[in-house]
C-alpha cells in the first residue's frame, strides 16, 4: 500500500510546527473558495470507506480526523474540513472522484489516494489540476516515476517493503521453498514481483488469483501450494483474500507459514482466516507499531475514536498535518501549498519527513516490521533490517 516508520518528540513538534502561526480568524461560509487565509478550505481524504478493502482506509480517515479535530480546535474562528472521498478501493471509480475534488475550489489538498491501483487512475488528473495529494500506503514503487508534479509518499515504497518480507522468510523463517500468490492488482502484484525477485531459487511455484472480493474458493490455489512442499507461503493482496486463503490452507492440512504485505495487516484478516488458523501469519508494514508512535497520537486517537490505531492511521494523520502546516503558514491556493509540501521538511509522530525530487518518502526515513498473529492479536515481532 500499500495499505500501516526517530519519534519521542515527534507529536510534540509536529503540533506545534500545525497549531502555531498566524491569528486565527473566521471564514465565511458563504463563500466558493477559500479565504486568502485559509479560512473555509477544505482537505479530502480519498480511499475506501466502505467495500471488501474498507477497513485500511477507515483507519487512515480517521489518523485525517485527529488531525482536524487538533487543528480546528486550536482555530476555532479559522475552520478547515474534511472533504470523504469514499473509492470503495476500485481504480473505475476514482477518475470521477478526483474530478470531484478538483471541481471544488475549497479543496487545496489530498490525504490519499489510500491504494496504487486507484491512484494510478486518479493521479493524472490530480497533476493537471496542481492539486496537491500526499498518501499515506499506496506503495507501488513507479507512481514516483509518472512525472505527477503533485505526487507524495509518507510512506516506504514496495522496493523496501518487498525485500524486507523476503529477508523475513530467509532469515526468519529460513524457509528454503515459498509459494508466491497475488491477487493481480497493480499493488498486490508489485510487492510480490520484488519478493519473487529478491528469493530467486527459493520460489518454487507462484499462482494468481482475484481480488476486489470476486473470488472465495482458492481450492485450485490450494492444490499447488501443498503439491509444491513449500514452508513459507507470500501473499500479495489485501486482506479478504488473504484469509480466506489461510483458512483455507489450513483446512487442506498445509501448516506453512502465511506472510502477506501491509493491505493485509488488520485484524479483519484474522476475522476472515479464523484465530486459529491465522496464528503465527507474519505480516509485514512500512509503518510503526502504535506504541512507537510519537508524542501523545496512540492516547488521542483512542480518546477521539475509541479504538486503538490501525495500519497507516499514524501515516495518514502525519499526511493531513503536513497539509495543515501549510495553510497554517499562509499558503492558501493551490500553488503555493504544492510548492509547501515540496519543499517540506519536519517530524512527524511515524517518520522524520523529507521526500525526494519525485515525491517519495527519503530513504532514511524509511523503516519496514514484520508483526505476528499471537493469540488472536496482531502484535510486533521486530524491525527488519535495511537490506
Amino acid at each position: 500500500m500499500r495499505q500501516k516508520l526517530v519519534r519521542l518528540v515527534g507529536g510534540v513538534a509536529i503540533a506545534a510546527l500545525a497549531l502555531g502561526g498566524a491569528t486565527a480568524c473566521k471564514s465565511d461560509s458563504g463563500s466558493d473558495e477559500a479565504s486568502g487565509d485559509g479560512c473555509g478550505s477544505k482537505i479530502a481524504f480519498f480511499g475506501a470507506l466502505t467495500g471488501p478493502a474498507a477497513a485500511l482506509g477507515i483507519n487512515e480517515n480517521n489518523g485525517v480526523k485527529l488531525a482536524l479535530d487538533k487543528y480546528n480546535k486550536e482555530n476555532a474562528d479559522c475552520q478547515v474540513t474534511l472533504v470523504p472521498l469514499d473509492s470503495q478501493g476500485n481504480p473505475e471509480q476514482a477518475p470521477a472522484l478526483a474530478q470531484q475534488a478538483i471541481d471544488d475550489a475549497q479543496v487545496l489538498g489530498i490525504v490519499g489516494p489510500a491504494f496504487s491501483g486507484e491512484s494510478e487512475a486518479a493521479n493524472p488528473l490530480f497533476s493537471e489540476a496542481g492539486l496537491v495529494h500526499v498518501t499515506p500506503s499506496a506503495t507501488r514503487p513507479n507512481l514516483a516515476d509518472q512525472g505527477w508534479k503533485t505526487f507524495f509518499r509518507v510512506v516506504g515504497n514496495d522496493l523496501s517493503q518487498g525485500p524486507a518480507a523476503a529477508w523475513y522468510i530467509e532469515n526468519e523463517l529460513k524457509a528454503e521453498k515459498v509459494y508466491v500468490i497475488d491477487d493481480q492488482s497493480a499493488y498486490g502484484a508489485g510487492l510480490a514481483d520484488e519478493v519473487k525477485k529478491t528469493l530467486g531459487a527459493k520460489v518454487v511455484g507462484s499462482d494468481k488469483v482475484q481480488g476486489d472480493g470476486k473470488q472465495n474458493d482458492f481450492s485450485a490455489t490450494v492444490t499447488k501450494v501443498k503439491s509444491s512442499g513449500a514452508t513459507a507461503v507470500y501473499y500479495g493482496g489485501y486482506y479478504q483474500e488473504a484469509g480466506l486463503i489461510r483458512k483455507q490452507l489450513t483446512a487442506a492440512g498445509v501448516t506453512a507459514t502465511l506472510v502477506a504485505g501491509d493491505g493485509s495487516n488488520d485484524a479483519a484478516y484474522i476475522e476472515g482466516a479464523g484465530a486459529a488458523a491465522a496464528e503465527g501469519s507474519i505480516l509485514t508494514c512500512p509503518c510503526l507499531p502504535a506504541s512507537e508512535t510519537g508524542g501523545t497520537f496512540e492516547e488521542d486517537y483512542k480518546a477521539l475514536h475509541g479504538v486503538d490505531p490501525g495500519t497507516y492511521s499514524d501515516t495518514a494523520f502525519d499526511a493531513a498535518n503536513i497539509l495543515l502546516q501549510g495553510i497554517k503558514a499562509g499558503n492558501t491556493t493551490r500553488e503555493k501549498l504544492l510548492e509547501f509540501v515540496k519543499g517540506y521538511t519536519g517530524q512527524g509522530v511515524a517518520a522524520n519527513y523529507k521526500f525526494t525530487e519525485n515525491g517519495d518518502l527519503a530513504p532514511e526515513s524509511v523503516r519496514v516490521f514484520a508483526y505476528k498473529v499471537e493469540g488472536g492479536k496482531i502484535v510486533p515481532a521486530r524491525e527488519i533490517p535495511k537490506s
